[in-house]
């Protein structure tokens, strides 16, 4: 099984800089602001032009993960409008007032979804994981959870997304870990049965937003992903008789 590599691109260019430094697909968000929102219809088309790669379009209207009856409607009609500009998927997740998974609304919100969309680290401010967990298998379509294991990052929940991993069968297939990742997580996420990464200010110069996607700093995350995928997929040799 080979490593997936994700970037968050804003824009064409950024497409094209991530898909030649290796990404296997693609999260649009309009702005980075409260961690990623919606972007206009009309960007969706132009990034989804500008690539081979999937695109997966961030679905978020606001700070926080909560949402109403009226701001539904309105991310229905962008689930519409995304599909016909060339989105692959959408990048989803929202909580009820008790920070758990609001099952309802997000299935209303990917009923005329197609299946393959990832519901975003909204899952890591749930005031039970394990019982956000449960609720994630529910929800039709979803075949990706991007997440840190804590609301902080990575640094603080890697030992968290290790332990799911290894436990639970259907977390380490939708697990994508992101979050404040860094190279030196990639190995012992992949020992535990992760195969998928998620990276947005690593794949930029000095960190940041204002910088269009390296293709180079991708590249190297390439390379990294598909080291350690390929060695711990390799069978051990044999012992000498």
């Amino acid at each position: 099984m080979s490593g997936l590599l994700e970037v968050i691109v804003r824009h064409g260019a950024d497409a094209e800089r991530a898909e030649a430094g290796g990404a296997d697909r693609l999260e649009l968000a309009g702005s980075m602001e409260h961690g990623g929102l919606s972007p206009e219809p009309a960007l969706v088309g132009q990034v989804c032009a500008a690539t081979s790669l999937p695109v997966r379009v961030m679905l978020r209207l606001r700070e926080g993960f909560g949402t109403d009856g009226g701001e539904v409607v309105r991310l229905k009609g962008l689930v519409t409008a995304y599909a016909a500009e060339g989105a692959a998927g959408l990048v989803l997740g929202f909580l009820n007032g008790h920070t758990e998974v609001d099952v309802g609304v997000v299935t209303e919100v990917v009923a005329d979804a197609a299946p393959g969309w990832t519901f975003h680290r909204a899952v890591d401010s749930c005031i039970s994981t394990d019982r956000a967990w449960r609720e994630l298998r529910q929800l039709p379509g979803l075949d990706q959870v991007l997440t840190a294991g804590s609301a902080r990052g990575v640094a603080e929940g890697l030992d968290e997304l290790v332990r799911r991993a290894r436990t639970d069968g259907f977390a380490r297939r939708t697990i994508m870990a992101g979050g404040g990742l860094l190279p030196e997580h990639v190995p012992w996420l992949v020992r535990a049965g992760v195969r998928a990464f998620h990276i947005g200010t690593p794949a930029r110069p000095l960190g940041s937003w204002k910088a269009y996607v390296d293709p180079e700093l991708v590249r190297t995350w390439r390379s990294l992903v598909d080291e350690q995928v390929a060695g711990a997929d390799t069978p051990a040799a044999a012992p000498t008789p």
